[in-house]
């Protein structure tokens, strides 16, 4: 598996798609959690918990096994998890983002880019 995701991550769309899989899985196992606090109840909770449990071991694992510079790509994980974030509130909470965290999301964006660009 080690061997695997390391040469994934060796390219460029590789490493990308090996990030976004890991902003899903945290961005899901957060929302399993929440759901669970406040939208369920008994046997429900718990699997929503364990899912949640579940979504956000594998996530530490996608990102930690790889041999990667994870500092150097925290700009572009960071853009990633806000997208997915924004997304799985809209799918699964009927949220839409408001005004300000669009504007907060675009800052979030550029500060990406400079990371990414100039270096961790």
């Amino acid at each position: 598996m080690r061997n695997l995701l390391s040469q994934i991550v060796a390219h460029r769309s590789g490493a990308l798609a090996v990030l976004l899989a890991a902003a899903f899985l945290e961005a899901y196992g957060d929302s399993c959690f929440q759901s669970g606090l406040y939208r369920s109840r008994g046997f429900g909770r718990i699997l929503l918990f364990l899912v949640g449990a579940g979504s956000l071991a594998l996530y530490g694992f996608v990102v930690n096994i790889p041999r990667w510079d994870f500092g150097r790509l925290l700009g572009v994980y960071v853009v990633l998890f806000f997208l997915c974030a924004q997304a799985i509130a809209r799918v699964r909470f009927g949220q839409s983002p408001s005004v300000a965290v669009i504007t907060g999301g675009a800052l979030i964006t550029v500060g990406g880019l400079i990371i990414t660009v100039f270096g961790a």
